[in-house]
């Protein structure tokens, strides 16, 4: 069961490759699926109320690394010479200690092992996609129900009489 104070930790790129909606998107531009990515987990993150940090690999670009805002997600860019992976071991580490549960997404077999080893929940990028998919589809069913609540609400409140007639003006009848 997750809470509103638990962190999902995202392997970007790992589920840029496992998804085929980004896969696509990565073929042409990556800067594409990079920022689609983000959006679906913005909107993963706003449903949960979890804390989503998704951390991009770029041990192979110099420079310092970078961490901030969008969507209000925490998108980090590791440092050089750091992968995602041990990025997401030392944040994993170091959120344990706060007494949270932690949970990491990746669909890499070593990242699992390593997370769970200090003490996070795994889950693979096909399961965060199916928790996504289910989430999007329970906000279009309340995005239904309010309409419905919305469009019926005159009717509810009007008295017998009155809906007799304008029952009879609906029908032509005087």
């Amino acid at each position: 069961m997750k809470r509103r104070d638990d962190v999902l930790l995202v392997d970007g790129y790992n589920m840029i490759g496992a998804w085929p909606e980004l896969a696509a998107l990565r073929d042409k531009e990556l800067e594409d699926a990079r920022d689609r990515l983000l959006e679906m987990l913005a909107d993963y993150q706003g449903f949960t109320g979890m804390t989503v940090i998704v951390v991009f690999d770029a041990h192979q670009v110099p420079g310092v690394g970078s961490t901030f805002k969008q969507h209000r997600l925490t998108v980090v860019y590791t440092k050089e010479k750091e992968t995602a992976d041990a990025c997401i071991e030392r944040l994993a580490s170091n959120l344990a200690m706060r007494s949270r549960n932690i949970h990491v997404a990746t669909s890499d077999l070593v990242e699992q092992h390593v997370a769970f080893g200090k003490g996070a929940l795994r889950i693979s990028a096909r399961e965060l996609l199916i928790e996504i998919k289910q989430n999007r589809k329970a906000i279009e069913q309340r995005v239904v129900d309010q309409r419905n609540k919305v469009r019926n609400e005159l009717d509810g409140n009007l008295s017998m009489d009155v809906r007799m007639k304008l029952e009879k003006l609906r029908r032509g009848k005087s």
